[in-house]
């Protein structure tokens, strides 16, 4: 007898900094590997507003309807039932809602200026020590803590309207199913909920002056939350039936998920794209004071994992190039591939950069501030599109490299490989990078790394996978990863001595 799950398709809505896109994975071959076809894609850009920098929610919205009637017409093609959709997105960016469940304005993103000065006001009140102490989260301008403390001191009668705060991936299901839920990997980039307890932390919420009425209690990726509303099938040609279920609904924990890993090896993870997130999956939350002195985070993961990581600046310095390039030429934004070979013919380690100095984190005339990152460093200031390319790839993938060796020690293991996941896996020249930066053998895939965590968070929240491991193994039996050695070149270990001395410039 055939079961309804044997053509079971979910529909992933995976939201970027730079892009999002609507998926549909299903399982095949018994169950034991899958398929995936993205039926919709549409760019991602933040919008300048006299309030400040905001994300453009109901054209992500409107996108995303889009997606959903191209994947109900790709499912009947392909003669699949469509079960669920979930959303992923990026983290620590919120939207509030009043008493009737009406967003309360557009969105503000986490690059926005205002938060800078809001850290420091925070900060006066609790310190990055203590707040560090109850979370285990880096402390960054950019988390919900501060974003918040911003709204609620520049728009205090918005606040007190206030009467629920969900997360961009929570909103989003809400629009879907009308049910609202908090979903807590998203919820755990927040630096708002106690790493002890998984509840919010009383004192962070005073802190960031919103009330603690607004936060629902979180909700385990791969739960049910709700079906579709009547007006969404109306829209899109969706069955009502369909499921609202919430996978690891930040982008990272749905990618880690994916991560192609036997249980049995000692292996660590780089989700690359437009951040970096390098770390490794562990039971408990780490919170040792060289994990307090490293900034490393406790984010949680799918089925009670943490991610124990660290945020590096990733792609951002190279997507801010190619966009600055364009502007200078008034020609198309190049392909990443081309920009690869580019920087290709620069001479190596000829410039480096700490692609976390703070001024790189905001927008706009990223050249210029690599120019004067050079200056004070006593460095040689680029003059080609190359020069400046080469910068930015050594440059990571050195803070790949420190990045790693704070990860084993502080958590005195070792690890052999390190997983590549995300769109960043492609890019085969950082790949090689950051083998040889390492001298570890680096595992690039799967590309669609988060997109396949959504989806198959999905499977396992409906029962038709029975475990993370089993998830995996899904995974490996169907994707093929390319595979870096390190070559061995000696100038990574003095580049190393290098890029020490001007992280602490």
């Amino acid at each position: 007898m055939t079961s309804q799950l044997d053509n079971a398709a979910r529909i992933a809505i995976d939201l970027g900094a730079e892009s999002g896109r609507v998926v549909l994975l299903w399982l095949t071959d018994a169950r034991s590997r899958f398929s995936i076809e993205e039926v919709h894609r549409f760019p991602n850009r933040t919008i300048q507003l006299p309030s400040g920098l905001h994300w453009d929610i109901g054209n992500i919205w409107n996108e995303i309807l889009t997606g959903l009637r191209d994947a109900v017409n790709t499912a009947a093609k392909r003669q699949l039932s469509i079960q669920s959709v979930g959303v992923d997105c990026w983290g620590v960016d919120w939207a509030l809602l009043d008493q009737n469940g009406e967003l309360l304005g557009l969105p503000h993103a986490y690059r926005d200026p205002r938060n800078i000065d809001s850290f420091e006001i925070v900060s006066r009140k609790i310190s990055p020590e203590a707040t560090y102490n109850i979370t285990g989260i880096q402390v960054m301008p950019i988390n919900s803590l501060y974003s918040l403390a911003a709204m609620s001191a520049a728009s205090k009668p918005l606040v007190e309207s206030a009467r629920r705060l969900l997360f961009i991936p929570d909103l989003l299901h809400y629009w879907l199913c009308g049910q609202q839920a908090c979903e807590l990997t998203i919820a755990s980039t927040s630096q708002m909920l106690d790493a002890r307890t998984g509840n919010w932390s009383p004192e962070l919420l005073v802190a960031a002056g919103i009330p603690e009425t607004c936060f629902l209690p979180t909700t385990q990726p791969g739960t049910r939350i709700g079906t579709l509303r009547k007006e969404i099938c109306e829209s899109t040609g969706l069955a009502p039936r369909i499921r609202v279920i919430v996978p690891g609904s930040h982008d990272t924990a749905s990618a880690v998920a994916a991560v192609p890993a036997n249980s049995g090896s000692s292996w660590c993870f780089l989700s690359s794209g437009t951040w970096s997130l390098l770390g490794a999956e562990i039971p408990e939350p780490c919170l040792s004071a060289d994990a307090a002195e490293h900034m490393f985070t406790n984010e949680a993961g799918v089925a009670n994992t943490v991610r124990f990581l660290k945020n590096i600046s990733g792609l951002w310095l190279i997507q801010q190039c190619r966009r600055q390039f364009s502007l200078r030429t008034g020609d198309p934004e190049m392909p990443y591939e081309q920009l690869v070979e580019i920087a290709k013919t620069a001479k190596a380690f000829r410039t480096l950069v700490n692609p976390d100095d703070p001024p790189f984190a905001l927008p706009g005339q990223t050249l210029e501030k690599i120019d004067a990152f050079a200056q004070r460093t006593g460095q040689p200031v680029s003059s080609t599109p190359a020069e400046y390319l080469r910068c930015c790839f050594e440059s990571l993938a050195l803070a790949y490299r420190r990045t790693l060796h704070l990860l084993e020690s502080t958590l005195q293991r070792q690890f052999d490989k390190i997983h590549i996941v995300g769109g960043g896996c492609q890019n085969h020249f950082l790949c090689q990078l950051t083998a040889d930066a390492t001298a570890r053998q680096v595992i690039a895939g799967p590309v669609e790394a988060t997109a396949i965590g959504n989806g198959l968070v999905q499977a396992m929240g409906d029962g038709q996978i029975a475990n993370l491991s089993a998830l995996r193994q899904i995974v490996r039996a169907t994707d093929s990863p390319t595979i870096y050695e390190p070559t061995g070149d000696v100038r990574w270990e003095q580049q190393s001595t290098r890029f020490e001395e001007l992280v602490g410039r």
